[in-house]
């Protein structure tokens, strides 16, 4: 089996992997899974003038309870022939017993396992959380890769402030990260140095205004060799002292030396470009010159406080709520991989990591249950990367595929369907009544202020023409201008009938006149044809547009 990249799955992550991804054929995995923090991850649209839509779903439930399924996996992780991790599994069991945490715990470990295997020994994993289940996760990482393959805790400062009773106010998430051996992919990553650190430490300036800094030469303690002969007429066993060479300061000189020079041919290539100082920073020994335009910048640590959250005015923000920056993807991508590897995400949300990816010329595979979360992702990466070529498996591509849907999950259908004439679905399975509203597009076709269009969707083998009066009595009350039938059934001749009598719509601007009621099957709509009005705001109303990337800014960004 070989994986197929650039490409996104509609599924279980669990079952996509085992079936569609090869075995050590990954080099980088990022995870940002729903974390145990009881409380449900919305996907929220903003309507226009700015306010919130009533298009609001719930993408997923991010809270867990033990039944048939945690039991089902529980019993897979047993047999898995990982003796470690069952035994592990087994214990926290033990501890924690049949809770909430211990099913979110399964079906991570599970999901883990399954990501070990498509790895490459080459690879990386990267695993976000937040302090709510990060210490129970690496207990369970730790068991799948080994605790010697754990390589970093980055903790990621994801907002300013938060008010919180009785305890310190948490404003961090906690990202995981292992190798699969120690052959792992590196590359590292610097930062630009601030005003104050560059202040501090780079206060010299020479005579053609460059600011340097000055550095020890010398270590504390003496030593044989070279490292305590005299160079210069300066003996540093005097000040019990031997010869050391900042590696910082060899990095500056890779283009025109080699890392094995001894310390004397340091000290001789350093004098012979007037680099070095025999008295400063207050100490009589040899000190060198540190360039700061040489300088590669300062390595990336583990905590990090450069990249904020997305806020609502960022130009990347998409309204969706677990949004993580792009530039905090883009280090992690860039850190541990190189151009041309697969980058695999199985949770990808609203597909940062792979649009990431995707940015820094890497190949890529994205994983989500939802096809809300799948059909936002083919729209961002559209708009971001006009022209480019992706596939996407698990969701309906004939009028067979779209009943198989619609029988297995409604709700689902409901929502590809909205997709397919670029709608917002209209709330969720658990907010009652929907009023006969499944979608909504707004639409401009005049020089101020947005329209709607009501979008119905029934799935049902069987259709009649109640279902278009109900149709039309919404748009009405809701003062839209024109309702989507969306049919998986052929229409009835009364529903063609009643919608035709509904009249017509006529566009201000254009003086064109667009069907008020309008009938539409999904095989319709498969077939390429689309419904009819006229948008001068091209669905930016609807959905926020993804900004169109520069691969050369991006390339500039980061100083690997």
């Amino acid at each position: 089996m070989t994986s197929v990249t650039n490409a996104l799955y509609f599924g279980d992550n669990l079952a996509v992997m085992r079936e569609y991804i090869a075995d050590k054929s990954v080099d980088l995995v990022y995870l940002d899974p729903p974390f145990n923090s009881a409380r449900d991850y919305n996907i929220l649209f903003s309507a226009p003038g700015g306010g919130k839509s009533e298009a609001q779903i719930t993408a997923f439930e991010d809270s867990w309870h033990w039944g048939q399924q945690a039991e089902k996996e529980f019993g897979e992780i047993l047999n898995s022939g990982r003796t470690h991790v069952a035994e592990m599994i087994q214990a926290l069991r033990n501890f924690l017993g049949e809770s909430t945490i211990m099913a979110y715990l399964v079906m991570m470990a599970n999901r883990l396992i399954e990501l070990r295997r498509v790895l490459k020994d080459t690879g990386s994993l990267y695993l976000h959380c937040d302090p709510t289940a990060s210490h129970y996760l690496k207990i369970v990482l730790d068991s799948i890769y080994g605790a010697q393959n754990f390589r970093s805790e980055i903790i990621w400062k994801r907002t300013s402030s938060h008010s919180s009773a009785r305890r310190w106010g948490p404003i961090h998430d906690t990202i995981l990260f292992y190798a699969n051996s120690p052959t792992f992919t590196w590359n590292k990553i610097y930062g630009t140095y601030d005003e104050s650190y560059i202040k501090k430490y780079y206060r010299h300036i020479d005579n053609d205004g460059r600011n340097f800094r000055l550095s020890d030469l010398t270590g504390s303690g003496t030593r044989n060799g070279e490292s305590g002969k005299e160079w210069g007429g300066f003996n540093p066993t005097s000040f019990d002292r031997h010869w050391a060479i900042p590696t910082e300061v060899k990095e500056q000189f890779r283009d025109v030396a080699e890392e094995q020079l001894t310390p004397h041919q340091w000290l001789d290539l350093f004098d012979k470009h007037g680099l070095v100082s025999l008295k400063a920073e207050g100490r009589d020994w040899p000190h060198v010159k540190r360039y700061l335009d040489r300088m590669q910048g300062i390595a990336q640590q583990d905590i990090v406080l450069d990249i904020p959250p997305l806020s609502s005015r960022d130009a990347e923000r998409l309204g969706y709520p677990t949004q993580k920056p792009l530039a905090l993807l883009e280090r992690i991508i860039s850190a541990s991989s190189n151009k041309g590897d697969i980058v695999l995400d199985p949770f990808c949300g609203c597909g940062t990591a792979v649009h990431a990816a995707q940015n820094l010329g890497r190949k890529w595979i994205g994983i989500d249950i939802t096809h809300l979360a799948v059909s936002l992702i083919e729209k961002r990466l559209k708009d971001a990367f006009p022209g480019v070529q992706f596939s996407t498996y698990g969701t309906p591509k004939d009028i067979e595929g779209a009943r198989e849907l619609s029988k297995r999950d409604k709700y689902q259908f409901q929502w590809w369907a909205c997709s397919l004439v670029d709608a917002q679905p209209y709330r969720d399975k658990k907010k009652g009544a929907d009023g006969g509203i499944d979608g909504i597009i707004y639409f401009q076709d005049e020089h101020r202020g947005h329209k709607k269009i009501i979008v119905s969707v029934k799935g049902g083998e069987h259709v009649n023409v109640g279902m278009i009066r109900e149709l039309a009595h919404v748009v009405h009350s809701e003062k839209a201008e024109i309702g989507l039938f969306v049919t998986l059934a052929r229409p009835t001749s009364p529903m063609v009938v009643e919608a035709a009598g509904a009249g017509f719509y006529q566009s201000p601007l254009t003086k064109k006149q667009y069907p008020r009621i309008q009938i539409l099957t999904v095989k319709e709509l498969l077939d390429g044809k689309k419904p009819q009005y006229v948008d001068f705001s091209e669905g930016r109303a609807t959905y926020k547009r993804a900004k169109r990337e520069d691969r050369k800014k991006v390339e500039l960004k980061l100083k690997v």
